[in-house]
C-alpha cells in the first residue's frame, strides 16, 4: 500500500508541475466523443446528438484518474452551420479539473460526397490541487504546502474536419491559450500546455454481415512523447460491434458495443502497459451513451452514420 501510494504522488506531482506532460484526459472512445477534441466536428452527423462517457482508470490504485464528459451537438439555422456545448471533468488524487467549451463549425461542400468543416472552440477551465489533503513528510516544503488554484482559466482553439460517408481526417488544437496555474502569491510553477491533435478512420464493407472501422487518434504536446492511440472495430449486421484498441507506451483493449436505432452503447476496457503502473492495478474501464435525436428533415435514415 505504501509502494501504491509513493507511486501516486509521483504521478500526480508529475502531472501537476511538469508542464511538458500530456494534460488532457485520454479517451478509449475517442471515435464516439469526437467533439470533445475537435470541434469542427459540431453537427456532422445531421442530428442532434447527446454523448456522455464516464472513465474509471487504474482501478484499485488510490487517487487513479476519473473522469466524466457530456457533449451536445446538431446543426443549426441552416445545414452548414453546427453548434455544440462540451462539459468535461477530471479528476486525478487532489487535482481536480473541469471544463465548459461552446463548439461553432462552419462546412462547406467539396464535391458530393465530401465536407470540409471549420470549427471555434470558446470556454474556460477551472482547476484546483487540493494538496493540503495529501499526507505529506516534509511539511516544510514550499513546494507541497500551498494549494494550486485558479479559478477561471479562459481559452479558445480550432479544428478542421474532412468527411464523407467512408472515411475522414482531422487537426486541432482545443487550448491555444497556456494559462499559469498559481500557487499562492506565484505563478509560473506550472502552466497549461497547447495540444496537437489529429485524427483518423474509415469504414469498409467485408461483406453483407460484417465491416471494419479502424481509426487514430495522435497526441502531441512539446516536449512530451508522441502518444498514438490505434483502434480498430468489427460490425457484425451495423449493430453490434467488438474492437481491440492499443495506446502507445500506455494500454492495450478491448472494446464491445450495440447500435440499436437511435441509441449506441459501449464498453472499454484497457489493461496498464507501462511499467510504474501496470502492477498496482487493475485495468481502466470505460462506458459510452450516445443517442441522435433525427432532425425533421431528416426523417428517414438513408443510411447509418459511423462517425
Amino acid at each position: 500500500m505504501k509502494m501504491k501510494k509513493t507511486v501516486l504522488v509521483i504521478i500526480l506531482i508529475a502531472r501537476v508541475f511538469n508542464s511538458s506532460a500530456q494534460q488532457d484526459p485520454m479517451f478509449t472512445h475517442y471515435m464516439f466523443n469526437t467533439i470533445a477534441i475537435n470541434p469542427a466536428y459540431a453537427g456532422s452527423r445531421d442530428a442532434l446528438t447527446i454523448t456522455g462517457l464516464h472513465r474509471t482508470q487504474w482501478v484499485s490504485f488510490d487517487g487513479a484518474p476519473t473522469t466524466q464528459t457530456l457533449t451536445t451537438h446538431s446543426p443549426i439555422l441552416t445545414k452548414n452551420i453546427g453548434l455544440g456545448l462540451s462539459f468535461i471533468n477530471d479528476k486525478i488524487g487532489v487535482s481536480n479539473t473541469s471544463s465548459f467549451y461552446l463548439d461553432f463549425s462552419y462546412r462547406i461542400k467539396i464535391n458530393d460526397k465530401a465536407k470540409l468543416a471549420f470549427g471555434l472552440k470558446s470556454g474556460f477551465n477551472f482547476r484546483k490541487v487540493d494538496i493540503s489533503s495529501l499526507n505529506i513528510y516534509d511539511k516544510n516544503d514550499p513546494i507541497l504546502n500551498t494549494n494550486i488554484e485558479k479559478d477561471f482559466m479562459p481559452n479558445f482553439g480550432f479544428g478542421l474536419y474532412y468527411y464523407t460517408d467512408k472515411y475522414y481526417i482531422g487537426a486541432s488544437t482545443p487550448r491555444l491559450l497556456e494559462n499559469d496555474f498559481k500557487t499562492g502569491t506565484e505563478t509560473g510553477i506550472a502552466k497549461e500546455k497547447r495540444h496537437y491533435f489529429l485524427i483518423g478512420g474509415a469504414v469498409f464493407k467485408l461483406s453483407e454481415t460484417f465491416l471494419l472501422r479502424p481509426s487514430t487518434f495522435i497526441k502531441i504536446t512539446e516536449a512530451a512523447p508522441i502518444e498514438i492511440d490505434l483502434s480498430a472495430l468489427l460490425y457484425i449486421k451495423e449493430v453490434f460491434w467488438v474492437g481491440m484498441m492499443y495506446r502507445t507506451a500506455d494500454a492495450f483493449g478491448a472494446l464491445v458495443g450495440v447500435t440499436q436505432g437511435n441509441l449506441a452503447v459501449g464498453y472499454s476496457f484497457d489493461a496498464s502497459t507501462e511499467n510504474t503502473t501496470f502492477k498496482y492495478n487493475a485495468g481502466s474501464h470505460e462506458i459510452m451513451i450516445r443517442y441522435d435525436f433525427w432532425l425533421k428533415s431528416r426523417k428517414k435514415i438513408r443510411s447509418p452514420r459511423y462517425f
